[in-house]
């Protein structure tokens, strides 16, 4: 067994571990990653790109790093390939995040069907950071949607692809990288600067991630046509260079409008919007979004371990 058969069959697993059982509801290592960041933050914090840029090596660096002691110890302990399996698949597992985030999307389509906005508004939060009273119903829907679309690069497609290219170190690096955008990443008065190094150092991280997430939406949406037009068309008009291909591509698989108006703890955005000729998104979208994200998910796994295959037999 070689090391991109480790990786297939480690990866699978733990794809299938997240398929059946989502996230842990307690201990999850994310969550313990994000309580160590925050604890060096607090050591580091000062209004200014280079210590935020400590942080950013720190953080990831030191998840990374560990991540590599591991694999090595793994390697050469006595259960050999056998355990860098098993360690893939745990890291894999640890780091997607595909069936949660269909949960909690599912959840808050679920409220919106049933008529209970104040329900939708409550769940909305596990989702994003979006500020849900400022949302209709509609607007609920819409930002679930966008959701799904940003989530299913961040939390499956951009690991998978790091995985291929770097092991178990690859994925969480990945995973830590992005957690620490999500934490610091954002521009606000306390993270403007402090944040920049995270924030930049996930754009890095999340392009080819991104870029394959819209490949394959294009391909497994029931637009493909669509998903290439608006891709092509409005991608570069989103602020984010990672979330306008991804986003783009989604409504246009799906036949629907993304972006325009948006409010974050009280301070409204106004993005273009992406796929102008689509309709408005409706709650059914919802569930037509969570079945893509799905197909995106598996077909990315296919995609990094022939990825990682490739490059077994270039090295």
């Amino acid at each position: 067994m070689s090391a991109d058969r480790d990786f297939a069959y480690g990866a699978a697993a733990g794809l299938v571990g997240d398929l059946l059982l989502g996230d842990p509801r307690r201990g999850h290592p994310v969550a313990a990653f994000g309580r160590a960041a925050g604890v060096v933050e607090r050591v580091l914090w000062r209004d200014h790109r280079g210590w935020g840029a400590l942080h950013a090596v720190v953080c990831a660096g030191g998840a990374g790093g560990a991540a590599a002691l591991a694999t090595a110890l793994v390697r050469r302990s006595p259960a050999g390939r056998a355990g860098s399996v098993a360690l893939t698949a745990a890291a894999t597992w640890a780091v997607v995040g595909g069936t949660t985030l269909g949960r909690e999307a599912r959840a808050v389509g679920g409220a919106l069907a049933a008529g209970d906005i104040e329900v939708a508004r409550e769940r909305l939060p596990h989702l994003c950071g979006r500020d849900p009273q400022a949302l209709d119903a509609d607007g609920i829907a819409r930002a679930v949607v966008e959701s799904v679309a940003e989530n299913t690069s961040d939390a499956v497609v951009g690991a998978l692809v790091w995985g291929a290219l770097g092991g178990v170190p690859g994925l969480v690096a990945f995973r830590a990288v992005n957690t620490l955008d999500a934490m610091v990443g954002h521009k606000s008065p306390r993270y403007r600067r402090y944040g920049w190094a995270s924030a930049r150092l996930d754009d890095v991280m999340g392009w080819p991630g991104a870029r394959l997430t819209a490949v394959l939406a294009t391909l497994a949406g029931d637009s493909p046509r669509g998903a290439a037009r608006a891709w092509r068309a409005d991608a570069g008009k989103h602020p984010s260079p990672n979330a306008g291909p991804v986003e783009a591509s989604f409504a246009g698989a799906l036949g629907v409008r993304l972006g325009g108006t948006l409010s974050y703890a009280g301070r409204v955005e106004h993005r273009p919007v992406l796929n102008a000729d689509g309709r408005a998104v409706r709650v059914p979208d919802i569930e037509r979004a969570v079945k893509l994200s799905r197909r995106v998910s598996w077909l990315a796994l296919g995609v990094a371990v022939a990825a990682a295959r490739r490059k077994r037999r270039d090295a």
